[in-house]
């Protein structure tokens, strides 16, 4: 049983669960505003530079998962298509391209901000969005899209599936009551921002 699971983390996919899918043959296409477009293979992803960070995701229906994550820092996706200048916002695409949501380039250079591939030493399934996903811990998770097959590299800010729903375009987390999965699910208090403790 994966680690998430016996945190009881939610499974949680808008657009319908994608069933069963195959790593080894996983591909992200970067496209938009850079000098370097392409495709990167999972064996591409594997060369780059890798990073392990502890962080939280946090979901805007009030839970949030504490653990290891690891993956590619975006930081280096964005250094590997030689990203323009005028590039103000990411845009992640989920497998199937239904889910989309953006990001300020300026969070994706963040040093937590992943694709990332294992949480807790485990890879990560398609019930959480593996084979890799966004890991932004600053943000609402809706913001760390899972499965993500394409990255569009933009100069404007378009709404995402959930923004077009009625969610903040920003993603900011807000201070509240939020459920800690690492402490069974006891209700805690958390401010504003990336959740690094409870109050």
């Amino acid at each position: 049983m994966h680690k998430l699971t016996k945190l009881n983390t939610p499974i949680f996919w808008a657009e319908g669960h994608p069933g069963s899918l195959k790593r080894e043959n996983w591909q992200i296409e970067v496209s938009g505003s850079c000098e370097k477009p392409g495709i990167f293979t999972w064996e591409n992803l594997l060369a780059l530079p890798q990073k392990e960070v502890k962080g939280r995701l946090t979901s805007v229906t009030r839970w949030s998962v504490e653990g290891f994550w690891q993956g590619i820092p975006l930081s280096e996706i964005l250094q590997a298509v030689a990203v323009k200048e005028n590039c103000r916002y990411i845009r992640f695409w989920s497998i199937n391209k239904i889910y989309d949501t953006s990001i300020p380039i300026e969070i994706a250079n963040k040093e937590k901000s992943l694709l990332a591939y294992s949480f807790d030493g485990e890879l990560l399934t398609e019930d959480y969005g593996g084979p890799i996903r966004a890991f932004i811990p600053y943000l609402w998770g809706y913001k760390s899209a899972k499965s993500v097959v394409a990255i569009e590299l933009m100069d404007y800010y378009v709404p995402g599936f959930w923004e077009k729903r009625g969610y903040t375009d920003s993603g900011e987390i807000e201070a509240g009551p939020c459920r800690d999965l690492n402490d069974g699910g006891k209700i805690k208090y958390i401010p504003d921002g990336e959740v690094l403790k409870f109050n």
